[in-house]
């Protein structure tokens, strides 16, 4: 049987719709197109979504806060504020690492503990509570030379120090006897110190990480006594 030319049209037609009906079932309803060449599409977000990629420090961001651990001496909540680019405070309160301080807290024994007579001798002490607070004014520099994200500080500090230590000695109670005893002794210091650390914060989260170094110089029970303080920590920033 032979068609009309109008007849062959209208099969065409219908052929070609029922394809593209045949498509939009398959795909949902809708029309899928299909290329062979693939393009990049560049991903465009508005500017508080590009903040949370690169999330500190922006210029027009401040004041930042921020709150996290410190790891080291002391082993601390950490706080830090930052009102501009440059300058910030922080806080910083926890427990010493009272191993490392174990020699001069045996050094300490004449000083706390009551002995006229001198027949007391040191045995052993405990420590049961070495808690220590820091409060920092830091100046800010931007290492971006360096890496993208580091920065540079220094600054000073006022730090105090509580310290709860039991010790156990040996007393002379009469010429032919020894007997050991305990007293628990609560000390309470003070004194300045000086900062010195490097903070990085490009990360895809609001993070921050800081390495610090300390000096500290008691001025109160035992002036001009030094040591070297120091940690790592994480701060999450808001």
């Amino acid at each position: 049987m032979r068609f009309t030319k109008p007849l062959s049209f209208v099969l065409l037609f219908l052929l070609l719709a029922g394809g593209v009906y045949a498509q939009r079932v398959h795909h949902g309803g809708k029309v899928v197109h299909t290329r062979t060449q693939h393009k990049h599409n560049v991903i465009k977000m508005p500017r508080s979504k590009a903040k949370t990629i690169c999330p500190i420090f922006e210029d027009t961001g401040y004041p930042y806060q921020a709150i996290g651990i410190k790891l080291g001496d002391p082993f601390a909540v950490s706080y830090k504020y930052y009102p501009n680019k440059h300058v910030a405070f922080a806080a910083d309160f926890g427990k010493s690492a009272s191993g490392l301080y174990s020699r001069y807290y045996s050094s300490l024994f004449d000083e706390v503990v009551s002995d006229p007579d001198d027949t007391l001798d040191y045995y052993s002490h405990k420590v049961k509570a070495d808690w220590v607070g820091e409060l920092k004014l830091l100046y800010h520099v931007d290492g971006e030379k360096i890496s993208p994200g580091l920065q540079l500080y220094a600054g000073l500090g006022w730090e105090l120090r509580s310290l709860k230590i039991q010790y156990d000695f040996i007393a002379q109670t009469t010429p032919d006897e020894t007997k050991f005893f305990d007293t628990t002794v609560n000390r309470f210091t003070q004194g300045i110190e000086g900062v010195v650390g490097i903070e990085y914060s490009y990360f895809k989260i609001p993070i921050s990480a800081f390495m610090e170094l300390e000096y500290y110089v008691d001025l109160m029970k035992d002036p001009g006594w030094r040591k070297v303080q120091g940690g790592v920590g994480l701060r999450y920033v808001f």
